[in-house]
């Protein structure tokens, strides 16, 4: 039978543990004094931090104060623990809204949101609006989400780079879908980041995406890393094998973050969670040591024998 990541944790021992040490989650003096692992965006000498924060669903909770400040703890112990990048979009509900009530006046977030318009000549219109929303301008970077009209966003987005408006641009899918085509994009446009969907049962991305992405000095951010909660779902019951510790991992959220973080083209990843201890598990995926190559095979070996 399933059982929630919370229940596993205490099952195991480590929810106090988790809860009480806010710097490490990482649960071992190693990863205690280990700095956050970071990636650099290509082309650039900005280092940003190889975990991230997904707001899909989880952030999307109305004006609900209760929900809304729940939200803020998250949020303020994903910035406590290292977290700089926030990804949302239009797309997702009120979302944007909480993120604005949450943020405050932190200074250290990478705001990263969407272009979500069928209207290719809205662009500059729909960045102003997610920036009222997040109550914060310029973002970071600025996608074009699930490739909805990106012909023309894309070249509206190069004119706003071009004079400041941005500091990155980029195009995303989720689930597997349209890869040829996100794969002629990354081969002919000067885009700085991509966003797709990668874990260790979803691996498409590496047969062209993440190889083009290197080969293209592309940033890589990847969405769905525990396949919408099924990895937990599938395989938190199972235990860890006996080699995880040699990987740098203590907990089932680390194994498939550090799984995608490992892998040379993924510049971050990010998990999205409504929970305060979830978060703390996730960011533990951000210090200590990442599996070799050897070590990923082993992993990927070991979730098909489960």
């Amino acid at each position: 039978m399933s059982i929630d990541r919370r229940r596993f944790l205490a099952g195991v021992g480590l929810a106090g543990l988790a809860m009480n040490s806010p710097l490490l989650l990482a649960k071992s003096p190693e990863k205690a004094r280990s700095s956050p692992i970071t990636r650099k965006i290509p082309g650039t000498n900005e280092a940003i931090p190889a975990i991230g924060m997904g707001t899909w669903i989880t952030f999307n909770v109305g004006g609900d104060p209760i929900l809304v400040e729940q939200r803020t703890r998250v949020l303020k112990t994903f910035f406590d623990l290292g977290g700089t990048v926030v990804d949302g979009s239009p797309m997702y509900g009120t979302a944007p809204d909480v993120m604005g009530e949450a943020l405050a006046a932190r200074d250290r977030v990478f705001a990263a949101t969407k272009i979500w318009t069928g209207d290719e000549s809205a662009t500059r219109e729909e960045a102003a609006r997610s920036a009222r929303r997040w109550g914060l301008e310029p973002f970071d970077l600025l996608q074009v989400h699930n490739l909805v009209g990106w012909q023309g966003h894309l070249e509206t987005l190069k004119d706003m780079k071009s004079n400041g408006e941005v500091r990155y641009i980029g195009i995303t899918t989720s689930h597997g879908r349209r890869h040829r085509e996100f794969e002629q994009i990354m081969a002919t446009e000067p885009v700085d980041f991509v966003q797709l969907t990668y874990n260790l049962l979803d691996r498409e991305a590496e047969d062209r995406l993440l190889p083009l992405a290197r080969e293209k000095g592309i940033a890589v951010i990847v969405n769905r890393p525990f396949q919408g909660g099924s990895l937990f779902r599938r395989f938190q019951s199972r235990p860890l094998p006996g080699w995880a510790a040699d990987a740098g991992v203590s907990n089932w959220a680390e194994f498939f973050l550090k799984f995608i973080v490992s892998h040379p083209a993924v510049t971050c990843a990010i998990p999205a969670t409504t929970k305060v201890e979830h978060m703390r598990e996730n960011m533990g995926a951000l210090y200590g040591e990442l599996p070799g190559p050897g070590q990923r095979q082993q992993m990927a070996d070991y979730v098909r024998s489960l």
